[in-house]
C-alpha cells in the first residue's frame, strides 16, 4: 500500500502483532511482546490480532494495545485501520469464505498458502476451536490462481497450510476436498515443488498417499500423534489409537521410500502416569519418526483438560520433556544417517555465516536441512540442484554440490 516497514532501531508509527495462545507460555510471550512494542515505540499505535487477542482482549488492552482485531476480521486489517484513520490508501479484500485472498509471507524460495481456517475437532487440551471458529475453506480456483501467480514470480515451492488442513472442503460437503485440491495443483499448475503442512492422522486418505507417486509432491508428512499411549490418547480426545497410527505410518512409508514423517508429542497430560509415559516413550521410539516436536501440557482456560483430575506436577513434566527431547534428537540423527552418501535435490534458500566460512542452507524434498559451500560469486538462492549428503552437522547434513568443486 506504499507504506515503509520500519527497520531495526527505527521508530514506527504503527505496530501490528499477530499473537498466539496455544499454550500458557505462548500467551505470556504475546503479552511480553505487546509491552516491549509499547516501550520501544511509545508514540505508535499498537494493533493486536491473532488467537490471544481473540480470547483475552481485555488483558491485551491492559498490556498496551490500542486496537484489538479478532481472527474473523484479521484479513480486513488494512481496511479497518484505514477506516479508523490509521492508514491511507485502500486495502486488499479477503477471499471468499473469509480466508485470505493473498498468500502468507513468502520469501524468494517457498511460499505458505493458507487454504483453510478454523477447526471442528474437540481435542480436550486445545483452545484453537474457540479462538478460530469452525472450519472454512478457500475456493479451489482461487488457490490455483495464487499458485500460478507465485510460479510466474519464480517461487519454487508452495506449502499448503491451514488450522485443520485435512478438513479442506468439509465445510462445503466435500469429504475428499484436500485430495481433489492437490490433484488439481499437480495437474493444472507448473509449480515445481508442493509440500503439505500438518495433517491430522484421521484425515490422511489412501487416495492422498497415492499422489506421492508424483515427484512434485514432496515426501514429507507431519502427523501429530501427541502420545504413544492409548489411555492418554483417549483422555485427549484424539480420534486414533497407537495401532491405527502405526498402520498409517506403514502406508505413508510404502507410498514413498524417502518419506519423512514428523510428529507432535505432548508430555505431562493430566492423568499420565509414569507407566503411561514409559509406554509412550517406547512406542514413539519404535515408530522411528524423522523429528519430534515436544510440548509440555499447558492448561488452557475453557478446555476440558484444564479441569481434569490428576494434573501432573511441573517438575515431573519437565523431566519427561527432557527425556522425550533426548529421544527426538536420537531419532532425527538416525533418520539423517539413512541418507548419507545419497545425491538428493536441494532447494537452496539462503547463505549463512559459519566457522568455516559462508555456507548455503536448503531443504531436500523430505525436509532434511542441508549445508554446502559454493564458489565465490555463485548465487544458489531459489535454485534446485543435486547435492551429495556427506556428514552430519548440528541439525543438518553437510554436502557437496557436484560440478562446483565445493
Amino acid at each position: 500500500m506504499g507504506h515503509t516497514i520500519a527497520g531495526p532501531g527505527d521508530e514506527a508509527d504503527l505496530c501490528v502483532l499477530n499473537t498466539c495462545t496455544v499454550t500458557a507460555t505462548a500467551s505470556g510471550k504475546s503479552r511480553h511482546a505487546i509491552r516491549q512494542l509499547r516501550r520501544d515505540h511509545p508514540g505508535a499505535t499498537i494493533v493486536v490480532t491473532g488467537c490471544y487477542g481473540e480470547l483475552e482482549a481485555d488483558a491485551v488492552r491492559e498490556a498496551g494495545a490500542d486496537l484489538v482485531v479478532g481472527n474473523m476480521d484479521k484479513d480486513r486489517l488494512a481496511d479497518i485501520l484505514e477506516d479508523r484513520g490509521l492508514l491511507a490508501g485502500g486495502g486488499s479484500p479477503a477471499g471468499e469464505d473469509g480466508v485470505p485472498a493473498t498468500p502468507a509471507a513468502t520469501g524468494r524460495t517457498r511460499a505458505f498458502i493458507k487454504v483453510q481456517d478454523g477447526c471442528d475437532n474437540r481435542c480436550t487440551f486445545c483452545v484453537v476451536t474457540i479462538a478460530r471458529g469452525p472450519g472454512r475453506s478457500r475456493p479451489e480456483d482461487e488457490v490455483i490462481r495464487t499458485i500460478d501467480e507465485l510460479t510466474a514470480e519464480g517461487t519454487k515451492e508452495v506449502v499448503l497450510s491451514g488450522v485443520h488442513l485435512g478438513s479442506y472442503g468439509h465445510d462445503r460437503g466435500d469429504r475428499h476436498g484436500l485430495v481433489r485440491l492437490v490433484h488439481r495443483i499437480l495437474a493444472e499448475t507448473r509449480l515445481p515443488r508442493l509440500r503439505l503442512s500438518s495433517l491430522e492422522p484421521w484425515d490422511l486418505e489412501p487416495e492422498l498417499l497415492e499422489l506421492f507417486a508424483n515427484p512434485r509432491l514432496l515426501p514429507h508428512l507431519h502427523l501429530p500423534l501427541q502420545s504413544g499411549c492409548d489411555a492418554t490418547l483417549g483422555r485427549m480426545g484424539r480420534h486414533t489409537t497407537v495401532a491405527r497410527f502405526g498402520a498409517l505410518l506403514d502406508a505413508a512409508r510404502a507410498a514413498h521410500p524417502d518419506m519423512a514423517v514428523t510428529t507432535d508429542v505432548m508430555v505431562g497430560f493430566p492423568g499420565e502416569t509414569d507407566e503411561d509415559f514409559e509406554t509412550s516413550l517406547r512406542t514413539i521410539e519404535a515408530m522411528g519418526f524423522a523429528r519430534l516436536h515436544v510440548f509440555r501440557f499447558s492448561p488452557r482456560a475453557g478446555t476440558l483438560a484444564a479441569t481434569m483430575p490428576h494434573q501432573v506436577p511441573g517438575s515431573v513434566a519437565a523431566g519427561r520433556s527432557a527425556r522425550m527431547h533426548e529421544l527426538g534428537a536420537s531419532l532425527e540423527a538416525a533418520f539423517q544417517r539413512r541418507f548419507l552418501g545419497r545425491t538428493m535435490n536441494v532447494l537452496w534458500e539462503r547463505i549463512q555465516p559459519g566457522a568455516a566460512g559462508p555456507r548455503w542452507s536448503g531443504l531436500t524434498g523430505n525436509y532434511l536441512r542441508v549445508l554446502a559451500s559454493a564458489p565465490p560469486g555463485v548465487d544458489l538462492a531459489n535454485r534446485v540442484t543435486p547435492a551429495v549428503l556427506e556428514t552430519p552437522a548440528p541439525g543438518a547434513l553437510n554436502a557437496t554440490i557436484p560440478g562446483t568443486g565445493s
